[in-house]
C-alpha cells in the first residue's frame, strides 16, 4: 500500500527534482515508511511507501535485472501474487523478495497492457516502458478502490498521482474549480464520472486500462467484467465472503477489523473472528467510533454485541465533538474534492484511532449495499409501478438538496446556467432510464461503477491513508460482485443473501435492527449550542457566498433559521454540503504553488 505519481512528457528534460519532491511531500502521510523516485528525459516515476507485504523488501520504484527498461509502482495490493510470481518463475523470471509488486515488471514483460487482467487485488498501478516507444501503462482494479488522478497540460505533458493535492504540487498543473462543481456535491453529494471538481483534473474509471504516449491523449478503456455465474444456493454467499475475508486477513503486520454495529462490518468481523482462532492468531481487535456525550443514532450497544459474540478485542473511540471543526478542515484537505456526507468526519477519526493503536490494515464492510441492494432508495425505485418515474426520484435520493431546494437557493444567474449545462442529476437519470436491463441490474451497476468508487472508496482510500492505514474490503473483491450479480433477483433485495449467511454468525438483536448508516449526527450537532453550528455559520456567511455569486446569501440564510428552529435531516444535510463546498473551495486554492516555485 502506497501513495505513487509521475510525469511523462515528449521533451528531452529531466524533470526538476525539487517539484517531485513537492509532489512526494503532499501525498507522503500514506507512504511514511519509504520514499524514492526514478526520473530520465521526458519521464518520472515515484512512490511514498506504506510497507505491509515483505517488510524489508520491495523497494520502489520496481526494476528487475533482467528487465532495464521497465519500471513500476503499485498502490494497493495484489492478492494472488504467489500464484503469479509462481507461473513466472516458470517462464525463467527471477526475484530479489516476496513483495507483491516486484513482479509486476515481468508480468507486463509477458503481457503487455494486458497485464493488469491477470491481477487480484485492489490496485493503482504505473508502468513505465522504455525499452522502443515509451510508454506509460497506467492500471486500477475493478471496483475503482485506489484512484489514479491525472492532468494532461496543453503541451502534452502527462502527469498522475494519487492524490490531487500531489497532483497540484506539479508545475502547470492549475487550480479551477468546475462550474458546475456546487450543484453536483447538492445533486450527488460527490464529483461522479471521470471528471473531478477541478477543470483539466480526470480520475481513472473503475477495471480501467490507460496507455500514453509522449505527447498524446491517454487511450483509455475499461477491462471486461468478472462474468456472473449461475449461483449456488444463496447460503453460499457466506462460504464466498468467507473465502475473502481470511484472504484479506492476512498480512505481515498487525490487522484490525472496523464494527460500526450493522449487518455488514458485523459478517467481516465475525468471519474474521473466526479466522484468527481457527489459525491460532491472537484474538482480533476491533474499533467503533461514537462521540462523546448522549446523541441520537449512536449504535455503540450493537458494535459491542457483534464484538461479545465474535470475542474480539474491542476498542470504543469515544470522540469529543468539541474536536470536529478542526477534523473537517483536515478532512477536506485530506479528500482534495468537496464530500457531502457528513461520515468523513467519523471516518478520519477513526482510522486515526485505529493508527494510534499500532494497526496498519483494517477490515471494512464497505461495498455490500451497492452489491446486494441494501438501500431504501433502491427498494422504494423496485416497488414503483411501471410507467413511473422512477429514475428522478432515484437521482433525488441522491441528492443532498432536493432539486426544488437547489433551484429555489441559486441565483438566477446560476440557475440559467446549470438549466443550459445540464445537471449531473439529469445525467443519473439518462443513464438509469437507458439501461437495457431489468431495474435492479440497471441500478446496482449505477451504483458499483460510479457512486460507489466516487463516494464511499475515494473517502475511504483517502480517509484511511491519512493516518496510513490501508483499509481491506472483501466485499469489493471480483469473486464477492461477481458472485452478487449471479444471485437471484429476490437474494439481491434488501441484502437477503447477507442476511441469510448472517443467522449464525451475528446477534439477533443485530439482525433485527432497522438498518443505519454509520455516520456524524449533523442534524443533532446543528442545533444551538453544539459544536459544529459556528463552524457552518461562519463558512455560510453572506460575506462568504456573495462572493461566489451561485446562492443567494438571503435564502441561505432563512435555511439556516429554519433549521435552528424546526430541525430536519434534509435541511441539516443541504446546510453541511453548501458549507463543505465553501470549505473545499478554500482549502484547495490554498494549495496553489507559485509560478517558478515547486515547494
Amino acid at each position: 500500500m502506497c501513495r505513487i505519481f509521475g510525469s511523462f512528457s515528449a521533451g528531452a528534460a529531466r524533470p526538476d527534482p525539487g517539484e517531485l519532491a513537492a509532489v512526494s511531500a503532499r501525498q507522503r502521510h500514506g507512504g511514511p515508511d519509504e520514499h524514492d523516485v526514478l526520473s530520465g528525459a521526458g519521464w518520472s516515476l515515484g512512490c511514498d511507501r506504506l510497507a505491509v507485504t515483505d517488510l524489508r523488501g520491495g523497494r520502489q520504484p520496481y526494476r528487475l535485472p533482467h528487465l532495464p527498461g521497465i519500471i513500476a509502482v503499485l498502490n494497493g495490493e495484489i492478492y494472488n501474487h504467489r500464484i503469479l510470481r509462481r507461473e513466472l518463475a516458470a517462464r525463467g523470471h527471477r526475484f530479489p523478495d516476496t513483495c507483491d509488486g516486484t513482479l509486476l515488471p515481468a508480468l507486463y514483460a509477458e503481457y503487455g497492457p494486458a497485464f493488469a487482467e491477470r491481477l487480484d487485488g485492489m490496485f493503482a498501478v504505473a508502468v513505465l516502458d522504455l525499452r522502443a516507444s515509451p510508454l506509460l501503462v497506467l492500471a486500477v482494479d475493478p471496483m475503482g478502490m485506489k484512484p489514479i488522478h491525472y492532468h494532461r497540460g496543453t503541451d502534452g505533458s502527462f502527469r498522475f498521482a494519487s492524490e490531487i493535492p500531489a497532483l497540484l504540487a506539479f508545475e502547470g498543473v492549475r487550480i479551477t474549480p468546475r462550474a458546475d462543481t456546487l450543484d453536483t456535491v447538492l445533486a450527488t453529494r460527490t464529483s461522479f464520472s471521470t471528471q473531478t471538481a477541478l477543470e483539466g483534473i480526470s480520475v481513472m474509471p473503475p477495471g480501467a486500462t490507460a496507455v500514453v504516449s509522449p505527447g498524446q491523449e491517454p487511450a483509455v478503456r475499461r477491462r471486461p467484467m468478472q462474468p456472473a455465474t449461475p449461483s449456488e444456493a444463496d447460503f453460499a454467499t457466506e462460504d464466498v465472503l468467507r473465502r475473502e475475508v481470511r484472504r484479506l486477513a492476512r498480512a505481515d503486520v498487525p490487522v484490525c477489523a472496523l464494527t460500526s454495529g450493522g449487518l455488514d462490518s458485523g459478517l467481516v468481523t465475525a468471519l474474521a473472528a473466526e479466522y484468527a482462532r481457527e489459525t491460532g492468531a491472537p484474538s482480533l481487535h476491533t474499533f467503533h467510533l461514537t462521540y462523546q456525550g448522549k446523541w441520537p443514532g449512536s449504535e455503540h450497544i450493537h458494535a459491542r454485541a457483534v464484538a461479545r459474540q465474535a470475542r474480539t478485542v474491542h476498542h470504543e473511540v469515544a470522540l469529543d465533538p468539541g474536536e470536529l471543526g478542526s477534523l473537517l478542515t483536515r478532512a477536506t484537505r485530506h479528500l482534495g474534492q468537496p464530500n457531502a456526507d457528513p461520515i468523513a468526519l467519523s471516518t478520519y477519526a477513526l482510522f486515526r484511532a485505529v493508527r494510534e493503536a499500532g494497526f496498519t490494515v483494517a477490515l471494512t464492510g464497505d461495498g455490500a449495499d451497492e452489491l446486494f441492494g441494501g438501500y431504501s432508495r433502491m427498494r422504494e425505485a423496485l416497488e414503483a409501478p411501471a410507467g413511473g418515474d422512477w429514475a428522478t426520484s432515484y437521482a433525488d435520493a441522491l441528492s443532498a438538496a432536493p432539486r426544488m431546494l437547489r433551484e429555489y437557493l441559486y441565483t438566477p444567474t446560476y440557475r440559467a446556467y446549470i438549466a443550459e449545462e445540464g445537471s449531473a442529476a439529469d445525467r443519473i437519470v439518462r443513464e438509469l432510464r437507458s439501461a437495457r436491463t431489468d431495474r435492479l441490474t440497471a441500478i446496482t451497476s449505477f451504483e458499483t461503477r460510479w457512486r460507489l468508487p466516487a463516494y464511499h472508496l475515494r473517502r475511504v482510500d483517502h480517509l484511511s491513508m491519512a493516518w496510513a492505514v490501508e483499509a481491506r474490503m472483501p466485499f469489493c473483491q471480483p469473486s464477492v460482485a461477481a458472485h452478487a450479480r449471479g444471485l437471484s433477483s429476490a437474494a439481491r433485495r434488501g441484502k437477503a443473501a447477507l442476511y441469510g449467511a448472517g443467522r449464525e454468525l451475528l446477534p439477533a438483536t443485530v439482525l433485527n435492527r432497522p438498518k443505519q448508516p454509520f455516520t456524524l449526527p449533523v442534524t443533532a450537532m446543528l442545533s444551538p449550542g453544539s459544536a459544529l453550528l459556528e463552524p457552518v455559520r461562519e463558512l455560510l456567511s453572506p460575506e462568504r457566498l456573495v462572493r461566489g455569486g451561485q446562492v443567494r446569501p438571503d435564502r441561505v440564510q432563512r435555511l439556516l433559521a429554519r433549521q435552528l428552529e424546526r430541525p430536519s435531516d434534509q435541511d441539516a444535510l443541504a446546510l453541511w454540503a453548501l458549507a463543505t463546498h465553501e470549505l473545499w473551495t478554500e482549502v484547495v486554492r490554498g494549495m496553489a504553488i507559485p509560478v517558478g516555485c515547486a515547494a
